[in-house]
């Protein structure tokens, strides 16, 4: 793999979720050693600490179960700009959660900065649930419910989370690992056409032909491609630092896959790492491994691979 510029920004967000501890991910990555990792693997990295978001300003809303609503708002602003600022700067940047409303922010700074260069933003969706509720919808108002219908431009945020600049087209989204779905969200996914390889998919027909079809997708638009990985996409039993587990997740061998092939198509140009709760984690085992797909991601190959025991 070519050597690259990878920017670690740690985004300390935990307002959108309802059990506290992802405020602690960003320095969970950091003790497992995503820097040195990088760098061993030949890229170039730079850690710039974590973004600070403003002092937030209260907000109201007629959905009354929305939680830290302010809060999330003004971490969405901050992200976007120190996502934009990363995109100009660096090959890869890279974004710690935190839970996974900080892609309220990162996604939509991405895709302003592909659209100057003439790119069209591309999704991976790596998570067990689809994130597509609105402002409207979520009725346990919890935001980071909340991403992918905000950065989709559906309809439902508007005069409370920041104004789109430009939004994602729903057909450059791909979902993988989805197997908690709401009505809402049911609805929501067949009306904006966005693809979902569920695991009941993913158990009949592997994950890789699904995969290798999205990023031909990408390849022919030459599109951005960002990739958001949540820890539930994984299977509670390997990675059980979340606060939303779900059984029956993406085994080890499943996630490595999707990182080497993504690797290997040379196509992803950033990353967030989200809802690594390390008060839940077992010895930092969730955190290594997270750290050890970002490897795979990266360059590392499975006969690189040393022992070591979970």
């Amino acid at each position: 793999m070519t050597s690259k510029t990878c920017r670690i920004v740690g985004a300390p967000v935990q307002s959108g979720a309802s059990q506290p501890g992802c405020i602690m991910g960003p320095d969970a990555y950091r003790t497992a050693g995503l820097a040195n990792v990088l760098a061993d693997l030949g890229h170039r990295v730079e850690d710039t600490g974590n973004v600070a978001a403003t002092s937030a300003t209260p907000l109201t809303h007629q959905n009354t179960a929305l939680r830290d609503l302010g809060q999330t708002v003004a971490w969405a602003e901050a992200l976007e700009a120190a996502a934009y600022d990363a995109a100009k700067t660096a090959d890869m940047p890279i974004f710690l959660g935190g839970d996974h409303s900080l892609s309220v922010g990162t996604v939509p700074g991405l895709t302003r900065y592909n659209k100057e260069q003439g790119q069209a933003q591309f999704v991976l969706w790596l998570d067990a649930h689809p994130d597509i509720h609105t402002l409207n919808t979520t009725q346990s108002g919890n935001l980071h419910g909340t991403p992918v219908a905000y950065f989709t431009g559906m309809p439902g945020f508007g005069g409370v989370y920041p104004p789109l600049r430009t939004q994602v087209s729903p057909e450059n989204v791909c979902m993988m690992g989805i197997r908690s779905v709401d009505p809402a969200e049911n609805a929501a996914l067949q009306a904006q056409g966005i693809t979902v390889h569920d695991m009941r998919a993913i158990d009949e027909y592997g994950i890789a032909a699904p995969l290798r079809d999205f990023l031909t997708r990408v390849r022919a638009a030459k599109g951005a491609l960002h990739v958001s990985l949540d820890v539930d996409f994984l299977d509670p039993d390997i990675a059980p630092a979340v606060g939303t587990t779900v059984p029956g997740g993406a085994t080890f061998r499943e996630a490595h896959l999707v990182m080497e092939m993504l690797c290997d198509s040379g196509l992803v140009t950033s990353l967030d790492l989200v809802e690594l709760n390390p008060f839940l984690d077992d010895r930092g085992r969730t955190a290594r491994l997270m750290v050890d797909l970002t490897a795979s991601l990266m360059g590392r190959k499975v006969l690189d691979r040393k022992t070591r025991s979970y």
